[in-house]
């Protein structure tokens, strides 16, 4: 069960509207390293695994990214609101308009729709944390990417953010990682699978 703050996890105040950087940082919305992508992909693979507390780092970074994609969405609302029609068909925002008006829906910055195939809940612990962790790097790069586009400084402060928490994510998942390999055999980590084999031996 979740427990909803109406607040955001870091604060997003952008005053001067700007559609053409909005038209980027959606795609850590609706994007293959975006955050919506990241929620789902950890809130699934928890179900299957073995350990209680890799299984509720999932949850705990799951919700957290839930909480990210709100940030992003924000960013992008404030970004775009009270746009003029001759605004919108400057920037070239209008592709998106004409679908959209200026409701949020989840896409990658290149057009394309948000798609399940994007991530993995493998249903093995060793395979879904290193996912997790080349996901977080990802989703680093993506904001690393963003930095390097935007100069906007109530832009960049909350991307910031949210890039600070993708290493510590890394970090926490390369700690789960290790906590699931020392519950398997020492000589090697893949004779068999913690999530659907019986055999719990360590060696």
């Amino acid at each position: 069960m979740w427990k909803y703050e109406k607040r955001l996890q870091y604060p997003v105040c952008i005053t001067k509207s700007n559609p053409a950087i909005a038209k980027i940082i959606i795609s850590q919305f609706g994007g293959p390293d975006g955050e919506l992508s990241a929620s789902m992909r950890y809130l699934s693979q928890r179900y299957a695994m073995p350990y209680r507390e890799v299984a509720g780092l999932l949850t705990d970074i799951g919700t957290e990214e839930l909480a990210h994609m709100e940030m992003i969405c924000a960013i992008v609302r404030q970004l775009t609101q009270d746009l003029t029609p001759e605004e919108i068909q400057k920037s070239g925002f209008d592709t998106y308009y004409v679908d959209h008006t200026l409701g949020l829906w989840p896409m990658a910055a290149g057009g394309i729709p948000h798609n399940a195939c994007e991530y993995q809940s493998k249903g093995d612990a060793i395979t879904d944390l290193f996912e997790n962790m080349a996901a977080e790097q990802k989703a680093r790069t993506t904001y690393d990417n963003i930095l390097r586009l935007v100069k906007d400084p109530e832009v960049c402060d909350p991307i910031r953010f949210l890039r600070e928490r993708e290493i510590v994510h890394f970090q926490r998942f390369g700690e789960a990682l290790r906590n699931v390999q020392d519950h398997l055999s020492s000589r090697n980590f893949y004779t068999f699978n913690p999530e659907f084999d019986k055999v719990k031996a360590k060696g």
